[in-house]
């Protein structure tokens, strides 16, 4: 395991040099290579005399991937989320036009935003819809945008300014943009393509989750991402 963990940080190295970095007599790291050659895990290459990961270890690895639903991932984060804030935590993937909302844990409070799974997150209204047109590779929707509430972002320039600010530091707020009396705030999660996977979000009521509120969720919601998006395989 030291010998491919090497590799998959150093890329084509020579047996000393593995020796080196390892700290292992060459006579033991080439013994180690001759196994891990055999089994295909890695390749040497005849002309350099490097060896590098070989195929069988892609073939391991999306054998891994293939099996992680991000829901199952992220549903104890989402359940901590709640527990932490008191709000409720939400779970989208990037649609076409639109995030779309796959999970959610609902606040214990009673006064709380009723969520549905499958119901769009509109991409220049929410939190959610930010992040992915922040950081998903979406063209930015041609105006005019609608407005949902006196809030909403209508102008395609403050939009395009307003997702500049989201890739910069991270993560997209909403203050009673999509509705009247709901803020939220969103981060990305990431997969281990470091493409956009999904998003998780925190959403509560104004009178409860107001500006204060949302400040202090941000850290512990931007810390979840980061352990969601670790265990889709992310690196940072």
């Amino acid at each position: 395991m030291a010998v491919l963990d090497a590799l998959a940080d150093g890329g084509e190295l020579g047996t000393n040099e593995l020796a080196r970095r390892l700290a292992l007599p060459p006579s033991t790291v080439s013994r180690q290579l001759g196994t891990l050659t055999s089994t295909g895990l890695v390749e040497h290459d005849p002309q350099t005399g490097r060896y590098r990961l070989g195929i069988r270890v892609v073939r391991l690895a999306n054998a891994v991937l293939a099996r992680l639903d991000v829901r199952q991932v992220a549903r104890p984060h989402l359940e901590e989320l709640v527990r932490l804030t008191g709000e409720t935590a939400t779970l989208h993937v990037p649609g076409d036009e639109d995030a779309v909302t796959v999970d959610f844990v609902p606040s214990a409070h009673f006064v709380q935003h009723v969520t549905q799974l499958g119901r769009p997150s509109i991409a220049h209204a929410s939190s959610a819809g930010k992040v992915m047109l922040a950081f998903a590779g979406r063209a930015l929707p041609r105006g005019p945008l609608r407005a949902y509430t006196p809030h909403t972002i209508t102008g395609v320039r403050a939009l395009a300014a307003e997702i500049d600010r989201v890739r910069g530091r991270g993560y997209a707020e909403a203050f009673e943009e999509r509705e009247p009396g709901l803020n939220a705030v969103a981060a990305p999660i990431w997969s281990s393509t470091r493409a956009l996977a999904a998003i998780v979000a925190l959403q509560g009521p104004t009178a409860r989750f107001g500006r204060a509120q949302v400040d202090a969720a941000t850290p512990r919601l931007l810390r979840r991402a980061r352990a969601i998006s670790l265990a889709l395989g992310w690196s940072p």
